[in-house]
């Protein structure tokens, strides 16, 4: 069974929704997370926006995380989460190698299995007859990255991927590159996550990533992993202001202006420092550790630099 995490050091990091975003002002709030303390800059993975106006302008991911490798220094870097479906598994460590070596080892490989058809229609990817096929291909994926990343030399003749010969220099600044499984599928989701992830993200109410932590730490036991050595983490609608009406209230302009995904139209978080401390102390109790706010455009640049607030609440 996995401990409870102690929140005085939880790490935070701030996740960039992109769709509508311009560069310059993406770049900012990006260098003043950092400069706030946050822990990691994570964007999300889309062709096509999931939340309003599908045709609406969106950001690739693998190229923004390489903007944000050269003009951020010390936080780690990710996708949250890469749709697999959208490149083949050499490619994807090749790009990975490449921007864990323009931030100078940051990187933090997200990957799930992909979910949003229209994009695939859109652009011609096979999005796969099942949710079950989609994973089946992680699976497969997450493996080859997985040796490529490991310096393998890889031949690989799969149900999804084919290499011959293939080989990912340069190699990992420290090594190896941690890699990140996003979802709570309890049948196969959270048996990939056993056999192959360093951390797993997960989003929900804490009786609900309480059960999923549960089933994760079955799986691990089940491919003889011990359930500790996944970090666990969870996103988080995050709205920090001096009272939780005045959170409410902000976080209501966004919900008008981005068609969330039903679910997520709401936040997790809301309120005062203290309140958010409080909030976050529920899930370091089932043994999460880190926490992702999501941020959409125009970026809440309140709630960035409240962030220190929030930490010195968890502390006292």
């Amino acid at each position: 069974m996995t401990s409870n995490a102690d929140p005085a050091t939880m790490r935070v990091g701030a996740a960039f929704w992109v769709q509508e975003a311009a560069w310059p002002d993406l770049c900012d709030a990006a260098v003043a997370a950092e400069d706030a303390g946050f822990d990691a800059l994570w964007v999300d993975d889309h062709l096509l926006n999931d939340e309003g106006d599908p045709a609406a302008p969106k950001l690739e991911g693998w190229t923004t995380l390489s903007a944000l490798a050269a003009v951020t220094t010390r936080a780690r870097l990710g996708l949250l989460v890469g749709a697999n479906t959208l490149r083949n598994p050499g490619l994807v460590a090749k790009m990975a190698v490449t921007v864990d070596e323009i931030s100078a080892g940051r990187l933090i490989l997200g990957l799930g299995a992909g979910w949003m058809e229209e994009e695939h229609r859109a652009f011609g990817f096979d999005f796969g007859a099942s949710p079950g096929e989609r994973l089946d291909r992680l699976a497969e994926s997450v493996g080859l990255i997985r040796r490529l990343l490991a310096g393998e030399r890889v031949t690989h003749e799969g149900r999804a991927y084919r290499l011959d010969e293939a080989i990912v220099r340069p190699r990992p600044r420290a090594g190896s590159i941690p890699v990140l499984i996003g979802g709570s599928g309890r049948r196969k989701t959270l048996r990939i996550v056993a056999e192959h992830a360093d951390l797993w993200n997960c989003y929900g109410e804490p009786d609900e990533v309480a059960d999923a932590s549960a089933a994760l730490d079955a799986h691990c036991a089940a491919v003889g992993r011990d359930p500790a050595s996944v970090i666990r983490t969870v996103t988080h609608n995050v709205v920090v202001r001096d009272s939780r009406a005045a959170a409410l209230a902000a976080f209501d302009a966004y919900a008008r202006r981005h068609a969330m995904q039903p679910g997520e139209d709401r936040p997790d978080l809301a309120g005062s420092p203290a309140e958010v401390a409080a909030g976050l102390r529920a899930f370091a109790a089932l043994g999460v550790s880190e926490a992702y706010w999501v941020f959409r455009v125009p970026w809440d640049l309140e709630t960035i630099h409240r962030l220190p607030e929030v930490r010195a609440a968890l502390v006292g």
